[in-house]
């Protein structure tokens, strides 16, 4: 199977103020950050499923809603895996994680510090993992840098997630886009902790960060824990499946080492769903 582990839906009018400005500031006046439904239904028509990502981030100008998701999701018959986002901010975050659950089916939590403007380590938000730890659910969580002026650089270290791997040692976390552009610091993460793994998503964009990246998860012995996903509608699931097969392409006639054929077929065929507890 080739299931894409981390995909958006972004409809009209849901990304706005900071991140908008800097969507037109990167790619033109006229660009729009747009994933409907029926694009997002398009571009997966072929595959084994995706998870898609809700994504409560006001502070960045972020809001694709709980329910938007949700119901998208139930039109597929289990195809697609949604997962709620709740603002770590909230007052009753918590609470909204666990109605997003067991109210609208969803299957994990998405956050974002450098989009929500959190710092993952700071205390005050342990309850909310607290409480995804007893749904029993996995978080996805941006844990890099990003494009957006306004968002925490500061709060975005992967490090910064070993407290919480540490406080709840069977919380799935997910660290999108091996961290970037903190890939060893992640890695680091990952392997010493039993519960964490790391996704490839948007690294095609990036053959020389992505290179390095598979190169030092085999030193460490951490391919395992690497699953496969795109960032729909940035990348798409076939380009990324491209980048991860030609990764070798870029040290051909050179010393440097290759990313053995073996690793990067189980990268691209990992059961995602198994793995995170999710079927």
């Amino acid at each position: 199977m080739i299931f894409d582990c981390h995909t958006h839906l972004f409809g009209h009018g849901q990304v706005k103020g900071p991140t908008q400005a800097a969507v037109k500031r990167s790619w033109g006046p006229d660009h729009e950050m747009i994933a409907t439904p029926e694009q997002h239904e398009e571009a997966f028509a072929d595959s084994d499923g995706a998870i898609v990502l809700a994504f409560d981030a006001p502070a960045t100008g972020i809001e694709v809603p709980n329910e938007y998701v949700a119901e998208y999701v139930a039109k597929h018959n289990g195809k697609f895996i949604g997962f709620a986002s709740v603002d770590p901010n909230r007052a009753n975050a918590p609470r909204l994680l666990e109605e997003a659950i067991k109210g609208l089916g969803l299957k994990g939590l998405k956050l974002g510090p450098i989009y929500q403007n959190f710092y993952p380590d700071a205390k005050e938000h342990f309850d909310l993992y607290k409480k995804a730890d007893e749904l029993n659910i996995p978080i996805l969580i941006h844990q890099g840098t990003s494009f957006v002026p306004e968002g925490f650089l500061d709060a975005s270290r992967p490090a910064a997630l070993d407290p919480i791997a540490r406080a709840f040692p069977n919380l799935k976390i997910l660290v999108a886009h091996m961290g970037h552009p903190w890939v060893d610091e992640c890695i680091s993460v990952v392997r010493k902790n039993t519960n964490m793994y790391m996704d490839v998503s948007a690294l095609g964009s990036r053959s020389w960060q992505y290179y390095n990246a598979l190169v030092s998860a085999c030193e460490y012995g951490v391919t395992h824990k690497i699953l496969f996903g795109s960032d729909f509608p940035f990348f798409t699931t076939q380009k990324m499946i491209d980048a991860t097969r030609n990764i070798n392409h870029l040290v051909e006639g050179t010393n440097l080492p290759r990313v053995p054929e073996q690793v990067i077929e189980d990268i691209i065929h990992r059961n995602t769903p198994e793995i995170l507890g999710l079927v």
